[in-house]
């Protein structure tokens, strides 16, 4: 199959929604798919306000005519909503062609978050752009019944995935600092809620990977925590299983991949009982849900580490990719319905926890 990706998200950007495209495309090609990717690298761009490290195509139109140009695709999907996604969804409904879309991102609350917009006009303008689609593809069943609720229709869950080659227990001593060490990885922005973690006197280190919009700010106003910046492959890897508990604040992400990479490498989450962490951890089994964050980091340290490996290995980009397969719309053929979903129960020794809603068996 030649499947036409599209995406504003993609390299160089360093953020969960670039790593699941980018891990969709590599396991495609092993399969034997071609995957041609549409994103503003190679376009004339500028710097999305707030965020300089995302760039956005200013032309996106001529490089949505290049790409269609003497080609054909046996299925597209459009991955995101911004000028690319936006020019590459016109083109299919002027020419007639089924495309599927994903909802990676909760930009509503986003935008809330840094201008006066009503959310029902943000989400109004996303229902309107992913209406035409297919389908539209959700991270978890939380979010296709949130969405579900805001008028959106055709949605079906499509999980992630964790490299458990690259994320797995290896040692617990490559960052060297008073332990508990408290951990957070992702963008340091305001929508990720980081000051609800960094505010909290806790003892040991509080550890920060990543960048973003806020690290400048944030590295004055938190002097005591430790700020370090983008890392990536085995020195990611080793600098998070150094952790002690993994801490995830943000109330606005759609999954949170971060989590079950932190739980495949043997750490225990703590977050909030909101949408994403509901879907992926069990209080008491794999981490700590609780409305004070400080409570649940206390807690996620006696989780066993065990029951961590053994649910992040439940999921992978050998079944997400599948999963995805199943629910692109083929130009050619008739549009059908996508299979149904089933979550996989959680394992012992914990049989009667209820496990997340999207665990994938492997």
């Amino acid at each position: 199959m030649r499947i036409l990706l599209v995406t504003d998200a993609w390299a160089p950007q360093v953020n969960g929604v670039v790593r699941t495209l980018e891990k969709t495309r590599e396991t495609l090609l092993e399969f034997g798919h071609q995957v041609e990717v549409l994103s503003p690298e190679g376009q004339r761009t500028l710097p999305c306000p707030g965020y300089s490290e995302i760039r956005l195509a200013t032309r996106p139109q001529q490089a949505v005519r290049q790409a269609f140009s003497g080609r054909a695709f046996d299925a597209i999907h459009i991955a995101t909503e911004g000028p690319v996604g936006m020019a590459a969804r016109r083109w299919c409904i002027r020419h007639a062609l089924p495309f599927t879309t994903s909802y990676h991102t909760r930009f509503p609350e986003y935008i809330r978050m840094r201008a006066p917009v009503p959310l029902a006009w943000s989400y109004a303008y996303l229902r309107r752009f992913h209406a035409p689609a297919t389908r539209t593809l959700v991270r978890t069943d939380t979010q296709r019944q949130l969405l579900a609720e805001r008028g959106f229709s055709d949605l079906a869950i499509w999980p992630g995935g964790v490299d458990t080659q690259l994320f797995r227990p290896r040692g617990r001593d490559h960052l060297g600092l008073p332990r508990p060490i408290s951990l957070y990885m992702g963008r340091v922005a305001p929508e990720k809620n980081l000051e609800a973690f960094l505010d909290l006197d806790l003892p040991g280190s509080q550890v920060v990977i990543g960048g973003g919009p806020a690290l400048d700010g944030y590295r004055k106003r938190y002097p005591q925590a430790h700020f370090l910046g983008y890392r990536h492959g085995e020195e990611l890897a080793e600098v998070l299983s150094s952790a002690d508990v993994f801490v995830f604040p943000s109330c606005t992400d759609t999954l949170g991949l971060v989590m079950l990479e932190a739980m495949a490498c043997g750490v225990p989450v703590a977050a909030f009982p909101v949408p994403g962490p509901k879907d992926l951890i069990t209080d008491g089994g794999n981490g700590a849900l609780d409305e004070d964050l400080r409570s649940a980091i206390f807690r996620a340290l006696s989780i066993d580490s065990e029951a961590c490996i053994e649910f992040a290995a439940r999921f992978s980009w050998t079944n997400s990719t599948r999963r995805f397969l199943d629910m692109l719309q083929p130009i050619d053929e008739p549009n059908e319905s996508v299979p149904a979903y089933n979550p996989v129960p959680w394992p012992s020794p914990l049989p009667d926890r209820k496990v997340g809603s999207i665990a994938l068996e492997n």
